[in-house]
């Protein structure tokens, strides 16, 4: 089916670290795409990354420290292991926090909410995740919810792979 409303003006981030889960990061590029968005790939160095079930190499279009908010619509945080690579870089904590500022879209899957824990921007705030996270999530102040995909104004949250199509049909109504 179509899309009714064109997103080919769009340009969203994605964040990429090795050890990331293959479909959380392999869908959501291609879903995007598939939609005439234009999608970067960032790595925390030039490095192409690997998955944890054993995609890639896949090259990275560029690294997070050349990257800011201004230049995108929204960022895209991958789960599997990379967030815990990811949310010790202070760049991308920085550049979470600078989406969030703007108000702009930042969903995350699975792990991937270690990153807006690590942000400090989860406080009081609804979202979801993978169960295994779910207490380092209510630590941080999120109102856990054991839901497909949660919208809490710009965040977009999804617990699993199994997840990814209410995941990405909610990031792309916040594109439209």
């Amino acid at each position: 089916m179509a899309s009714l409303t064109d997103l080919s003006s769009r340009r969203v981030l994605v964040l990429a670290a090795d050890l990331f889960e293959d479909m959380e990061l392999l869908y959501p590029v291609a879903r995007l795409q598939e939609e005439g968005v234009t999608v970067t790939v960032a790595g925390l160095d030039e490095q192409p990354v690997h998955g944890k079930k054993g995609y890639g190499p896949l090259p990275v279009d560029t690294t997070v420290d050349t990257m800011k908010e201004s230049d995108f619509d929204a960022l895209v945080i991958p789960g599997g292991f990379a967030p815990d690579k990811l949310r010790r870089s202070e760049t991308v904590l920085d550049l979470v926090r600078a989406f969030d500022s703007a108000g702009k879209p930042i969903a995350f899957i699975c792990h991937a909410g270690w990153v807006p824990i690590s942000a400090k921007i989860l406080k009081g705030r609804r979202a979801t995740s993978v169960g295994a996270i779910r207490d380092d999530m209510e630590n941080a102040g999120v109102d856990w919810v054991d839901e497909a995909a949660v919208v809490d104004g710009n965040l977009i949250s999804a617990r699993t792979p199994a997840d990814l199509g209410p995941w990405m049909k909610a990031l792309i109504a916040a594109l439209a």
